[in-house]
């Protein structure tokens, strides 16, 4: 049955969604903004409002069993691997506190140099060709390089980290949990942190690893398992957005030329191009809560434990709260409006170095290129419950 003739439908894991979920958004937000998934039983909010206050509401909204749908990862050990979004306060603000004293903004300005260092080394490769898989050579490389730097990784294990992170995020059509080869991936990655925890215990390093180890307030350490659970969810949900931003953003340009155009001209435009990629195409579409108490919202009582979904990649559509938000308008007005780091207590920690990355990375892409095209034809979506964006994003650029 075809969009315009169902019901409001929203699958997270539908191979048609994942390619374009924005038509999808739209009917939720005009005919079901409370919508309700009877067979996946979760509920969803999709207006601009109802997703902010979902975001603010920590008291009745619960992150204790994580942001992801996948029912095996929907558990009370969720923090495990996922650190401090999958815990409520009081548990979440002690261990949020805890690793703001390693990962400080000053790490992150000081980090600011090597990046573009990295970014300098991917470019001098890819762009040897006139074509080449700008996720695959750039993208993709860049955000987990910049991860593995700040936690001491060496680089000769960059690429195999990179693999495991994408196999834990990877869904093939029609599976409605974790596989078995993402639950493999996770466990290599533990198995890898781990170690390299308890090679710092033995010679600390100048790296957020040890930062890590060594963050104390009134006596209070973080354990080896906290430590292990902060690296796992920087791995997956810092490298792996990053990624998708910078690959949505030259997907995006390469659709709106009129827009890029004067970017290659003045690169002080490139953070703007950055604030519109994460309006228009956000990386992290859907993120769940969990219902503590009983939640009514449009005459309608969602029950204690059930699953809500906060949907930001609809909110920043919603003509409720942007002028033609259809449109990609680099330079546009957002201010508070985004949300595609959350707000309220579990505003994302890792929001100024993902701008920074991107900031970086397209301004030095920019400064080699006159001009690009992107391959769409051979271009692959990831297909993810929650993230948006190219597993694989084919370009031909013209060099400067």
């Amino acid at each position: 049955m075809s969009l315009e003739t169902a019901p409001p439908i929203l699958d997270p894991y539908d191979y048609d969604f994942h390619e374009d979920p924005y038509p999808y958004y739209k009917r939720l937000r005009d005919e079901a903004p409370l919508y309700h998934n009877e067979h996946r039983n979760f509920w969803a909010l999709s207006r601009h409002k109802d997703v902010v206050a979902g975001f603010r509401n920590s008291v009745t909204l619960s992150n204790k069993h994580g942001v992801a749908l996948d029912p095996i990862s929907r558990n009370d050990e969720a923090h495990r691997v996922m650190s401090f979004l999958a815990l409520d306060d009081p548990g979440h603000l002690r261990l949020r506190t805890l690793v703001s004293k390693g990962f400080t903004p000053r790490r992150i300005r000081e980090l600011e140099g090597r990046v573009t260092e990295i970014a300098h080394q991917h470019l001098d490769a890819a762009l040897q060709n006139s074509s080449f898989d700008y996720v695959d050579e750039f993208a993709g490389k860049l955000p987990m390089d910049v991860i593995s730097e700040l936690m001491g990784v060496p680089e000769e294990d960059r690429d195999r980290i990179r693999a495991m992170a994408d196999g834990v995020m990877h869904r093939e059509d029609g599976v409605k949990d974790v596989p078995a080869e993402a639950i493999e991936a996770s466990l290599n990655l533990i198995v890898y942190y781990q170690d390299m925890v308890a090679e710092r215990r033995k010679k600390p390093s100048d790296d957020l690893t040890t930062a890590l180890l060594e963050a104390e307030i009134d006596g209070d350490r973080l354990t080896d398992d906290e430590v292990l659970g902060f690296l796992f969810l920087m791995v997956i949900a810092g490298n792996e957005t990053t990624t998708k931003l910078l690959a949505n953003a030259a997907f995006w340009g390469h659709k709106n030329p009129d827009q890029i155009a004067p970017v290659y001209e003045d690169l002080s435009r490139v953070p703007l191009w950055v604030e519109e990629t994460l309006r228009y195409d956000t990386s992290s579409q859907i993120l769940a809560r969990m219902v503590s108490g009983e939640l009514t919202l449009y005459d309608t009582t969602i029950p204690d434990g059930d699953v809500l979904l906060l949907l930001p990649g609809s909110a920043h559509r919603d003509e409720r709260a942007f002028e033609n938000p259809d449109d990609f308008i680099i330079g546009r007005d957002i201010g508070a409006k985004l949300q595609s780091f959350g707000s309220g207590a579990h505003f994302c920690l890792g929001a100024h170095l993902a701008r920074m990355e991107a900031r970086v990375a397209l301004a030095e892409l920019f400064k080699r290129i006159r001009g690009y095209e992107v391959d769409e034809a051979n271009s692959v979506r990831v297909h993810s419950s929650n993230v948006r964006g190219f597993a694989h994003l084919p370009i031909t650029i013209q060099s400067r």
